[in-house]
């Protein structure tokens, strides 16, 4: 599920406007963004909780040529699952679903299933950097 099929879900489950559960849903995404951003933790009951990690600065290897580089020390959000969703995902009895069809928004944005695109592969260098 992505961020607009979530908006589309609560806009039906709510009788909603399309524009204000997504105003709702960015909300509580903008709410939990700046409480991780203070290193606060949040936490909800049967679903899980978020919290900030910190990393120190490290040396590390270039994969190709082996040479040492400098990591430098970054934050990074971390995501533990509650009991309750371990369990309500675990209960599915049968095989597990194995899901090769891409989305219609991957194949529509021209790269390859689960490959990040530009905006997201930009995003990851600047993590790394910060």
């Amino acid at each position: 599920m992505n961020k607009s099929k979530l908006v589309d879900l609560v806009a039906e489950k709510r009788a909603l406007p399309r524009k204000r559960a997504e105003a709702v849903v960015d909300l509580v995404f903008d709410m939990m963004v700046d409480a991780l951003k203070t290193n606060d933790r949040i936490e909800v009951r049967g679903f899980g909780s978020f919290v900030v990690r910190h990393y120190d600065a490290r040396t590390g290897r270039n994969p190709r040529s082996g040479e040492p580089i400098h990591v430098k020390a970054k934050r990074m959000p971390f995501f533990k699952v509650g009991k309750e969703l371990k369990e309500r995902v675990d209960s599915l009895k049968g095989p597990l679903p194995v899901d090769n069809e891409p989305d219609e928004d991957e194949t529509l944005a021209g790269g390859s299933p689960g490959a990040p695109d530009a905006d997201e592969a930009d995003e990851l260098d600047d993590d790394d950097e910060a």
